[in-house]
């Protein structure tokens, strides 16, 4: 758990070096005990540009830092960065937006930032833990901009229901989270070393919400002899990547396809067959917030399968022996993990929770005569879902702007969208529409340094294999839950548009304009925060990241060297060796303190 410290911790007093102005936030030390109890670890990521202003010293600050340590308890790391917001070519990775910080703390703690959370109060705190990785929650105060609540992952009123957001997270899936439903209690049957014999996994969804449940998938692997995963048609391509799958049944459910024809009562007994020889024991059906898991829990009782599982507002009666439910805004990974862990499966203890694919299956990437070599920037400009989709004008300029500043850019689209890669892609960039298959998108994707990409499948495909994000994120849908997860992401465009949350498909508002307001030089800070230079060979080790810019903390209080690169970790004044990150705050309209 990672924490900012003015104006979450304690209170933001301007360049603060008294100790004895030091007041902690309400509730603060209540708040960081519970997390103590529960076992996580605690760091503060701060930004402390009055060293390089002169307005206190090292000494000072580390006197302040013991203050906040006696008053809210001993933290395991704090990283500092001391450096004024950049005003040559040429930036720090560790001052916030930057994510230097959060790397550094999750590295002293022993682990990656995709294994944290940052607590902070402004947008620059947000970014910096999404392009790192992390997660993030935002706990408004006076300074924090409404456009920035708006685009936060999560929101809460104060530290304590953070924590509350945070603990309740973290222990999603134990059996206290589900409740039970007539025959729950019926022992499920069980095959070689009591691992479940053949269960049956259903996501009939796209190609994103099939790539998203692919770790609760996994839990199921984990605990079965046979996984059978039916999928629909718009997902089979999604299902065909994902590890722990042995055969799938395609199907279209008229209440989950986006566009049904009739209900036809032959095709239903078909379906009941089908699902009659697959031969499951039971059943987990993982569904998105706003779908029903019922009527096919219902054709699988038809079939004769014994046991189901699955997320449920309404009262299923019969139909259902685990019943789970989960809070709203939970991110639809964790959201189908829990619910695999209330039906019995969890993922082994060295499997993380992040999205993967089946490596055999990823193709060749596209026409490799024509393909760059890796470590290009990838925009994919088109969408299922029109809402979602940049205005294709904007994504050209975005190629321009981005050969401009030195990328090389690949332009990727699926089937039918040649004349819209063609046009964005211009006389800039690598057309590759249309040919390749979504294997192969994966591979030509895991090549690149970072992809540019809207609310679509192609964005959760990139997490999948590890590729940092920009996220022209569209807000029909909640960020929080539908977001490119556990990679580093940075969100771009209006987070507080009309259309925000109403699932719109077309887009309600003139203009687009959550979207069309993005300017390109923001794609272009957005990919150098995300995009880590290469340091030269010769460089000296630490020169080029963040971690000489770090206060580490003991138990005894923080540690401020007044040397650059002291043994302690002390308080870095070199700046040299990250990528051009300067004015990415004002490019991404986020200051940090």
């Amino acid at each position: 758990m990672l924490f900012d410290r003015d104006g979450t911790l304690i209170e933001d007093v301007p360049y603060n070096g008294d100790p004895a102005r030091v007041r902690p936030m309400p509730g603060a030390r209540e708040a960081l005990d519970r997390l103590r109890a529960a076992g996580l670890r605690l760091g503060v990521v701060t930004n402390q540009s009055g060293i390089a202003r002169g307005r206190f010293t090292a000494a000072e600050l580390a006197l302040v830092n013991a203050r906040v340590e006696e008053l809210l308890g001993p933290f395991d790391t704090w990283q500092i960065c001391p450096h004024a917001p950049a005003v040559d070519a040429v930036g720090c990775r560790c001052r916030k937006p930057a994510p230097g910080l959060v790397e550094a703390a999750a590295e002293a703690l022993g682990t990656r930032p995709t294994r944290c959370v940052l607590v902070g109060d402004i947008g620059a705190d947000m970014t910096a833990a999404g392009a790192a990785g992390a997660g993030a929650v935002l706990v408004p105060t006076a300074v924090t901009r409404a456009e920035e609540v708006a685009a936060a992952p999560a929101v809460t009123g104060d530290l304590t229901t953070a924590v509350d957001l945070i603990l309740r997270r973290h222990r999603l899936g134990v059996d206290e989270q589900s409740s039970v439903a007539g025959l729950a209690d019926r022992a499920a049957p069980t095959g070689s070393a009591g691992r479940r014999r053949c269960v049956l996994v259903a996501r009939s969804d796209s190609v994103g919400d099939v790539l998203v449940t692919g770790p609760a998938i996994r839990a199921v692997a984990a605990g079965a002899d046979r996984v059978v995963l039916l999928c629909g048609p718009r997902g089979r391509a999604a299902a065909e990547l994902l590890p722990g799958v042995d055969e799938l049944v395609e199907w279209r459910l008229p209440w989950i396809d986006p566009r049904p024809g009739p209900v036809d009562a032959g095709e239903l007994a078909r379906l009941v067959e089908r699902l009659a020889r697959v031969g499951a024991d039971e059943a987990v059906l993982f569904t998105s917030f706003h779908q029903s898991a019922l009527p096919l829990a219902l054709l699988l009782r038809m079939a004769g399968v014994a046991r189901i599982s699955a997320i449920s507002d309404d009262y299923p009666g019969s139909l259902l022996d685990v019943r789970h439910r989960v809070p709203a805004g939970v991110p639809e990974a964790e959201r189908a993990l829990s619910l695999a862990a209330a039906a019995g499966f969890r993922l082994p203890v060295d499997d993380e929770p992040l999205l993967r694919l089946r490596t055999d299956r990823i193709g060749p990437p596209g026409d490799g005569a024509r393909l760059p070599a890796p470590g290009y920037v990838v925009l994919h400009p088109g969408s299922s879902v029109p809402a979602r989709a940049c205005p294709p004008d904007l994504c050209a300029e975005i190629v321009e702007t981005l050969a401009d500043a030195g990328h090389r850019v690949v332009v990727t689209g699926g089937p039918g969208e040649d004349a819209l890669t063609a046009r964005v892609a211009g006389r800039r960039g690598v057309d590759l529409g249309g040919q390749t298959s979504l294997a192969g998108l994966a591979a030509i994707i895991s090549r690149a340094d970072c992809l540019v990409v809207g609310n679509t499948g192609p964005a959760h495909l990139a997490a999948a294999v590890g590729v940092p994000v920009v996220s022209l994120f569209a807000p029909t849908v909640p960020f929080g839950q539908w977001g490119p997860y556990r990679v580093p992401t940075v969100r771009l465009g209006a987070a507080d548009a009309g259309c925000r949350h109403t699932r719109a498909t077309s887009c309600p508002v003139p203009g687009h304009p959550c979207l069309s307001d993005i300017a390109p030089r923001q794609v272009v800070a957005a990919v150098g925060l995300l995009v880590r230079q290469r340091p030269d060979p010769g460089t000296p080790v630490g020169a080029a990241g963040p971690l000489t810019a770090a206060v580490t903390g003991t138990a005894a209080g923080p540690a401020v060297g007044a040397e650059v690169g002291g043994a302690a970790g002390a308080v870095a004044g070199g700046a040299a060796g990250g990528p051009a990150l300067a004015n990415v705050s004002a490019g991404l309209k986020e200051v940090g303190r």
